[in-house]
């Protein structure tokens, strides 16, 4: 079977060697390519098919992109209002979203409770909206997101605000002129990825607040952002098991079943030798 990953720009990808490790693993002959794509092109992509494949991924700038042309899309995805893996059956094309899936996992699996937890969490971009969907899901008590520009943000975010009106907006400046903390801060980000890795969004005085500091850059292993947490004592962990979560979540949708979860651990340790720091 053929799957790939749609977007616009995607030369620094890792998705074709995670789902390679994923098909080694399983035994199949399957393949994962890039998909490079313009705007235009999306509309037949998904209700023609050309390419003949079973699944893809979709990555910037196409997440809200193709809902319109699907035929049916799971609830995680609908209530984030966007997707990131498409099924294509017989009976048409269905939207997921499994960086919700991958985020809610990655937590489990560092033991970083959500319920009843008072949550910051930095930045308002695409990367928020499936963890802020995962926040809600796992009933946050409270959740605060800082931005650079509220009028921006709220915008953005109108579709997640909707349905969780007690969510607090607050620029950096705000937030780091009090001396609120928490128990979860989560970067989403991308300020300290490689290679411009001598930076962090906030403070080290304002990530020490927190009990738990989250970040799903995955390069390098640990942010400026994650040091200044575990020094403070808080439990960290970055992205990398987010994703690969994902992706193997997305196996499971196309190959309808629940793969093993040590292929996780597994394909991250590959990985892992890769990166910086």
């Amino acid at each position: 079977m053929k799957f790939g990953l749609l977007g616009r720009v995607l030369g620094h990808s890792l998705s074709p060697q995670i789902h390679q490790a994923i098909f080694r693993a399983l035994g199949t002959g399957d393949t994962y390519g890039l998909l490079e794509r313009e705007p235009e092109a999306i509309p037949s992509f998904i209700r023609e098919n050309p390419e003949g494949l079973r699944g893809s991924n979709v990555t910037i700038p196409y997440k809200e992109t193709v809902i319109p042309y699907l035929t049916a899309i799971a609830p995680e995805a609908e209530k984030i209002g966007a997707v990131n893996t498409l099924s294509f059956t017989p009976d048409g094309v269905k939207g997921y979203n499994t960086d919700y899936l991958g985020f809610d996992r990655m937590l489990q699996a560092a033991g970083i409770g959500l319920e009843g937890r008072d949550v910051t969490v930095l930045g308002n971009g695409g990367a928020a909206k499936a963890v802020l969907q995962v926040l809600a899901d796992r009933k946050a008590a409270s959740i605060r997101i800082l931005v650079r520009d509220r009028e921006k943000a709220g915008q953005a975010l109108a579709h997640f605000l909707a349905q969780r009106p007690d969510t607090r907006l607050e620029t950096y400046e705000e937030a780091l002129e009090g001396s609120e903390g928490g128990q979860v801060i989560i970067n989403t980000t991308p300020v300290g990825m490689y290679p411009k890795v001598e930076a962090s969004p906030v403070p080290a005085e304002f990530t020490g607040r927190f009990a738990a500091a989250v970040d799903i850059i995955y390069n390098p292993k640990e942010t400026w952002f994650l040091a200044d947490g575990r020094k403070a004592g808080a439990k960290t962990c970055n992205g990398l098991y987010m994703l690969v979560a994902q992706a193997v979540a997305s196996e499971e949708i196309w190959q309808g079943k629940t793969l093993d979860p040590a292929l996780i651990p597994a394909i991250m340790k590959q990985l892992e030798a890769t990166f910086h720091g």
